[in-house]
């Protein structure tokens, strides 16, 4: 396979791999057309990269356009495992709507800004007070449901299967689990209730490279989002990331057979 990477950090030691800048990359129209796997552009490449040059890129457009945005996300999640969805309220921010939210959820509840990562824009609504200030930040209203959680899982999907999955314990101020927040890992074991739940919606999604944050309330599994691109922190070696990687491109490469696998030609005529 010859692969080209934006991302040199992420495709470190793969071999047979050219690195590019991202905003260089139309200087580069015939590799790119020749590659057979673009891997890690920039969000803003995807349209060039797929739709004018015919690339093949990892991760997935579908990891890529639901991952850019937790109001796509959560209608996705909806879509295909309504049961394994917070209950949540999208609505634009008008003073209607703020005060429809304010009274229909429960309190407290949780709000999100739709583009953050590593544990930005989640606000935990205790009070009004919360809710203005939370307004104040945004286009678009989302509320969630409040899940009464001291931790949750996050389940790495690479390729069609779970690269890993650990728990992420709550940071010592609380509400938050994310590492980047505060969160700490935990590597006891993680059930297959949430393993199965991430890799259910990676399968039905088409997202092939993801950190899947799944919780658990009373032993019934809740997805919470993904990140398309996820931190290394409960990883453990980078080499088996990579491996996963490679395996799951050479497979995706190789050509597939509709009549299955070709018998040896014999070398004399056989009797039936």
């Amino acid at each position: 396979m010859h692969l080209v990477s934006f991302d040199i950090f992420r495709t470190l030691g793969f071999p047979n791999t050219t690195v590019l800048k991202p905003d260089q990359f139309l200087r580069h129209k015939e590799l790119l057309r020749e590659a057979d796997w673009v891997l890690f552009p920039e969000y803003w490449q995807l349209n060039a990269l797929v739709h004018g040059l015919k690339c093949r890129v990892f991760p997935s457009v579908a990891s890529y356009s639901i991952g850019h945005d937790k109001v796509e996300m959560t209608r996705a999640f909806q879509a295909v495992a309504p049961e394994h969805t917070p209950w949540t309220m999208v609505e634009a921010n008008g003073p209607l709507e703020r005060d429809m939210i304010w009274d229909t959820m429960s309190h407290p509840f949780v709000a999100k800004l739709p583009k953050a990562s590593m544990g930005e824009g989640v606000w935990l609504i205790e009070t009004r007070e919360d809710w203005r200030r939370y307004c104040e930040c945004t286009d678009v209203l989302y509320a969630q449901e409040y899940l009464p959680l001291d931790r949750d899982a996050r389940v790495v999907v690479v390729g069609d299967r779970v690269l890993t999955a650990y728990w992420r314990t709550q940071a010592d101020q609380g509400f938050y689990n994310n590492v980047a927040r505060g969160g700490r890992i935990d590597t006891s074991p993680v059930p297959e209730v949430m393993t199965d739940l991430a890799l259910r919606l990676a399968r039905e999604l088409g997202v092939d490279h993801a950190g899947f944050d799944i919780a658990l309330v009373e032993g019934y599994p809740y997805v919470l989002e993904f990140n398309r691109l996820f931190g290394n922190q409960g990883l453990g070696q980078g080499s088996e990331l990579q491996e996963a990687i490679l395996g799951y491109l050479r497979k995706q490469t190789a050509p597939e057979d509709p009549d299955g696998p070709t018998e040896p030609t014999p070398l004399w005529p056989v009797a039936v």
